[in-house]
């Protein structure tokens, strides 16, 4: 969640684009927001109603500002293994920071 919400509500206004991790080690993982945007939505569909009815009003602002923040990638069908996710359909970079 902190991952989530550092990268979908930073200060500033310019554009932020995903990163994927440099490393695949599990912890290392969570440095690709997509991977932790992924998790959460895991957590979602196991959590019983009533938490994940909290939990998906905690994420809504941090979805708007995932949204706001990041560009629609055009190519996503041909470059995402899951491009039936929104937070996997938008333009990402190589590195954070660039």
């Amino acid at each position: 969640m902190r991952t989530y919400q550092a990268f979908a509500l930073p200060p500033g206004r310019r554009p932020r684009y995903p990163q994927e991790a440099e490393c695949s080690c599990r912890g290392c993982s969570f440095d690709d927001v997509r991977h932790a945007r992924d998790v959460l939505d895991e957590v979602l569909r196991q959590l019983p109603s009533r938490a994940r009815a909290e939990l998906v009003r905690r994420m809504a602002s941090l979805d708007a500002g995932y949204l706001r923040r990041t560009l629609p990638d055009p190519f996503a069908g041909q470059r995402q293994w899951r491009p039936d996710l929104w937070w996997r359909r938008r333009l990402a970079g190589r590195w954070e920071g660039s």
